[in-house]
């Protein structure tokens, strides 16, 4: 059976987006998306996406699978591109400018914005260890620049959940961090028992950030949706950030707000059409 996908990214951070709106199961096993995403032997991603029937009054379904196979509970990049999919699917007469997405972390909702951006209210932020998880802290407690130690170093750490678990630090200089070697420790660290998100954030001023990230099943990446909207909540409550930045990430910007009214994280950032094709 043949299989049309296209292909997007945000910021770099790329996927393979199929139709998958006939099926409430993915069309592609976890180990043929590893085949997918291969840079040299496949199309080349960090995840495939798959727009399923919705569920719970949701308009969609979100399922994804990382390049090696995982399955993460969201994606704030892929939800974009997600979102720039179905409206591409839908066509211009009949597409809406918001869509209710039921993904492994809750109902997201990204919104077409004129300018072609696309805004997405990320939810609430989960602060506390037993929602990370991690046992860096009791589970009433929430993990706020605590002390870690990886690779014969101590960090000083904070964990936020925007549905899928992230840990922040802060450093003088993000590009002198050696990702490749640093970030599988921090991925597979005991003290994570589900894996981890790992961000590097620089503070260059209150309202703007340098971001390098490991994503966790995806390892270096681009850009990261979720890790951006984290590292903003984290920069807030060791205050170093303001409640509303720009977080450069090495494919480029997001604008991340932890609103004040409603206490709830909105991103928003491009998602752009690269090619599309048959498997």
């Amino acid at each position: 059976m043949a299989i049309e996908f296209t292909k997007y990214h945000g910021l770099g951070n790329d996927f393979i987006l199929v139709d998958n709106r006939a099926s409430s199961l993915p069309v592609v096993t976890p180990d043929q998306a590893i085949k997918l995403c291969d840079r040299h032997f496949g199309i080349g991603a960090d995840g495939v996406i798959f727009a399923l029937p919705g569920e719970n009054g949701a308009d969609y379904t979100m399922r994804i699978f990382n390049s090696d196979g995982s399955e993460p509970e969201m994606c704030g990049n892929g939800i974009r591109c997600l979102g720039r999919f179905i409206a591409d699917l839908e066509g211009e007469s009949r597409h809406k400018d918001s869509y209710r997405i039921h993904t492994l972390a809750g109902v997201i909702t990204p919104q077409l914005m004129a300018d072609g951006q696309v805004k997405v209210d990320m939810g609430l932020p989960r602060l506390l260890a037993g929602e990370i998880p991690t046992n860096l802290g009791t589970a009433e407690t929430k993990v706020i620049n605590q002390p870690l130690e990886v690779a014969g170093k101590t960090w000083e750490v904070t964990c936020v959940s925007m549905g899928n678990p992230h840990c922040i630090t802060f450093v003088s200089d993000v590009a002198a961090i050696s990702l490749e070697t640093i970030g599988p420790k921090f991925e597979h660290h005991p003290a994570f028992p589900q894996r981890i998100n790992t961000e590097f954030i620089q503070v260059v001023s209150r309202d703007y950030v340098k971001m390098r990230v490991w994503e966790r099943g995806a390892g270096i990446t681009l850009a990261c949706g979720t890790g951006a909207c984290a590292a903003l909540v984290a920069g807030v409550l060791t205050g170093n950030c303001d409640a509303i930045a720009t977080v450069e990430l090495p494919g480029g910007c997001l604008q991340i707000e932890w609103s004040e009214i409603d206490q709830r994280v909105y991103m928003t950032g491009p998602a752009q059409r690269v090619f599309t094709g048959q498997l």
